[in-house]
């Protein structure tokens, strides 16, 4: 029987176990570098992004006499700071008064866009394309415009020093969104409408029951995007709310707000933080939907 000879210089053969776990660490090696590498610059543009954020947040908890100053980190947490706030201001009547107009204002906006836009995308009438140009226009039309006889209106209503102002037009549509659904209902089949109509739905039973679960990601897109910016919106409540602090929104209270607190800047950030805190929490819920939305409107035109 014969002895193998092994070479004292000769390594002996690693076993597949080892070959294989040192294939693994390679191949995660290069999903990391290949994912930082395609990632790098989104990476880069959210940090630039979430930079401004981190500081309001931090300069939220230094007390009065460390905000703005060369330390970037809290010495003390003064959790108190958003307490503070609530106790010198009207906070909470401001959120009340700004949530009416954003949930109101959404939902005017949408109940009254959605037809309009459905009549721009399937209905075949003379002066279509004129509607739809006037549509348009109105979105490019700037609001300062026409705010001087819009005010003169209001004022003569009797319904100034309200926000009552910016909520009624929403009534009668929005251009943009009536541009953004109409652009999506275009692309739904019009064999959906025309078999509607074979089974003996009005136009109304096909808007209803067929054309709006269809259209689910446009609505939510639309009314993201209105919601947004009545809750952002500072320059009406500045036109019609007037002075009066239990009148003002979060965006006219919180420009109030700074004015009195201008140097304390802690305060000013706390302020800031809660203003726009339940913006950032909606959008990070609903940010499928409204992604969807956006993606999905205006494939054709």
């Amino acid at each position: 029987m014969s002895a193998t000879i092994v070479d004292p210089g000769t390594a002996p053969p690693r076993p597949p176990a080892a070959h294989a776990r040192r294939d693994g660490v390679r191949a995660r090696r290069r999903r990391v570098l290949v994912w930082i590498a395609t990632h790098a610059l989104a990476v880069a543009l959210a940090l630039m992004f979430l930079a401004p954020v981190v500081f309001i947040g931090l300069t939220a908890l230094m007390t009065d006499q460390q905000a703005l100053t060369s330390d970037l980190w809290p010495h003390s947490w003064n959790w108190d700071n958003f307490a503070v706030v609530f106790e010198k201001s009207m906070l909470l009547r401001w959120a009340a008064n700004t949530l009416l107009y954003a949930v109101l204002g959404t939902v005017f906006t949408v109940v009254s866009s959605v037809p309009v836009a459905y009549a721009l995308a399937k209905f075949r009438f003379r002066g279509r394309r004129l509607a739809f140009l006037l549509v348009i226009t109105a979105m490019m039309l700037p609001p300062q415009v026409i705010a001087v006889p819009i005010y003169l209106v209001w004022a003569r209503l009797g319904l100034t020093d309200s926000l009552w102002p910016l909520i009624l037009p929403m009534l009668f549509g929005d251009a943009f969104s009536i541009f953004l659904l109409r652009q999506f209902l275009i692309t739904i089949p019009r064999d959906y409408t025309d078999a509607a109509k074979v089974d003996g739905c009005s136009d109304f039973t096909t808007l209803v029951r067929v054309i709006l679960p269809m259209a689910r990601p446009a609505i939510a897109a639309v009314a993201l995007f209105q919601f947004f910016y009545c809750w952002n919106d500072y320059y009406g409540p500045l036109l019609y709310a007037g002075v009066e602090q239990d009148h003002l929104t979060l965006s006219l209270g919180l420009a109030t707000f700074k004015a009195f607190h201008s140097v304390q800047w802690n305060l000013t950030m706390a302020a800031t933080l809660l203003v726009t805190a339940p913006v950032i929490i909606v959008f990070f819920f609903a940010q499928r939907v409204f992604i969807e939305g956006v993606t999905l409107t205006g494939v054709k035109g």
